[in-house]
């Protein structure tokens, strides 16, 4: 799930995430948590500048893998904060 707002700074993106205890045990949340930040890092150069964007990863993301993620991600931020 993604939350995106628009600022009009002239400003790099900025990336937040949630990862719930209902992801998993700590372990699996700060997988999941890293996983995500290289995908936004990924992601970066498609992503308007000046917009707040957070990712809240649902249970669901604990047992996908990179390109699974990735896919998701992106097809969001296309959706929702492309430049």
């Amino acid at each position: 799930m993604t939350y995106v707002v628009a600022t009009a700074e002239d400003r790099s993106p900025r990336f937040g995430f949630i990862v719930s205890k209902q992801v998993g045990n700590a372990v699996t949340r700060n997988t999941v948590r890293r996983r995500l930040k290289a995908v936004c890092a990924e992601a970066l150069p498609g992503v308007r500048a000046g917009a707040d964007i957070v990712i809240r990863a649902l249970p669901t993301a604990a047992t996908a893998d990179y390109a699974q993620l990735r896919d998701e991600v992106t097809r969001c931020l296309s959706r929702k904060a492309a430049a």
